[in-house]
């Protein structure tokens, strides 16, 4: 009959780092089962290229890689406290699994797969309380003085203070936290069952955090969502089409009312201009903020207005195509991102400007759109009341004679 041991660990702990050689060292496993996909693999082993910012680009994913970047910078700071690199712990497995000839297995869930089930299984308030908490985490810099630092060594060691961890990130965002852990829980367990098929003996070497959940599978099986749940693409509700539908319908009616209240040609047309303006200047002014160079600031505001009327458009994807003309980031950006000590050293890279310009230029975009729609009537100086009372029963009198 197959054994399946486990080791948690803590990405960031000498400790780990001890207990895993040691583990491999008296059980001698027939396979070493690392909490690491194919791309962490390649990474971790410095092997394989990075990913091109074209590429980037074209996913389109700004807000998910900026969001990976920002946990992966904070994973980095504590390892940095605590004098070691994170995955220090997976590496040491591989190579002591490799140093004596035992195969290695991969038994986590693609990142990318796990990221857009994360970000989009959030809710919009979700999603912004991790924008939040994040860059409060990375500009304060928490971490830098002595005071701040984790004692991980501890956490690895105290499982209720694990369990409280957990528990508190379920109430922070609970569909962030069934991506990043509940799913990744069952998502090891099937490959650590699977795995015991094959070989008598088991070594799977995965986070602290996992280890309840996945004990509580292998105790009852019979409770594991199928694998394929786990990796198919979810079934969501395009809202960003039925946003995108509910604005242009909003748009084209605010300006079919004005223009049948008798308020003026020119109204109408100062309201089109505003559409353009405030929309613009939001979405220019953002990706100033975000560091981003004046063309790239152009860019945004003259493709805004436009953008915000097309659900398959964003101002930040044009923003972005010109960031990365003019500062022309490489690929070893990426390491550098990394590598940042701080959230300033982050904004110097082209790669994470890049990126930084096309998040908050669609920030800018969508608060120009809501602004423009609660401030056009006082900019245009008119009575809402009157534009909706009058333009409302002028279009219907109008249509109306259209079928007498």
């Amino acid at each position: 009959m197959s054994e399946i041991r486990l080791v948690g660990t803590a990405h960031v702990s000498q400790n780990s780092i001890d207990e895993v050689k040691r583990a491999i060292e008296e059980f001698e496993p027939d396979v070493v089962a690392v909490e690491l996909d194919r791309g962490r693999f390649a990474a971790i082993k410095k092997e394989g290229k990075p990913p091109e910012m074209d590429d980037i680009i074209k996913g389109g994913n700004f807000n998910e890689t900026l969001v990976q970047w920002m946990l992966a910078y904070i994973q980095r700071k504590i390892g940095m406290d605590v004098g070691i690199e994170p995955g220090a712990e997976m590496l040491a497995a591989i190579n002591e699994a490799e140093s004596r000839q035992i195969p290695v297995a991969l038994a986590d869930r693609d990142i990318r797969i796990t990221l857009s089930r994360f970000w989009r299984g959030m809710t919009v308030l979700e999603k912004l309380r991790l924008i939040y908490a994040l860059m409060g985490t990375i500009i304060s810099g928490k971490g830098d003085d002595e005071e701040d630092k984790i004692d991980i060594e501890a956490l690895t060691k105290d499982k209720d203070l694990i369990e409280m961890a957990i528990d508190e990130f379920h109430k922070f965002s609970p569909n962030g936290a069934y991506a990043l852990i509940d799913e990744r829980d069952a998502y090891l367990a099937h490959s650590l069952l699977r795995l015991s098929q094959r070989h008598e003996k088991v070594l799977g070497i995965v986070g602290a955090g996992h280890m309840k959940g996945i004990q509580r599978y292998f105790e009852k099986p019979e409770t594991l969502p199928p694998f394929e749940s786990l990796t198919a693409q979810q079934k969501t509700h395009n809202w960003k089409l039925i946003i995108g539908g509910v604005i242009i319908a909003m748009f084209a009616f605010i300006l079919l009312l004005i223009g049948f209240s008798g308020v003026g040609v020119d109204v109408l047309l100062g309201a089109v201009v505003y559409w353009v303006i405030i929309n613009g200047v939001l979405a220019a002014g953002f990706t100033l903020i975000a560091g981003g160079h004046p063309l790239s600031a152009l860019t945004a505001f003259c493709v805004s207005w436009l953008t915000s009327l097309n659900p398959f458009l964003a101002a930040g994807w044009f923003a972005a195509v010109t960031e990365a003309k003019v500062r022309k980031p490489k690929a070893s950006d990426l390491q550098k991102i990394i590598d940042a000590e701080s959230f300033s050293d982050m904004r110097q890279v082209p790669m994470f400007k890049v990126i930084f310009v096309a998040a908050l230029a669609n920030v800018g975009s969508m608060l120009g759109t809501f602004a423009y729609f609660i401030f056009i009537f006082p900019i245009l100086g008119i009575d809402p009341t009157v534009v909706f009372v009058d333009g409302f029963n002028n279009l219907v009198a109008w249509i109306s004679g259209l079928f007498r």
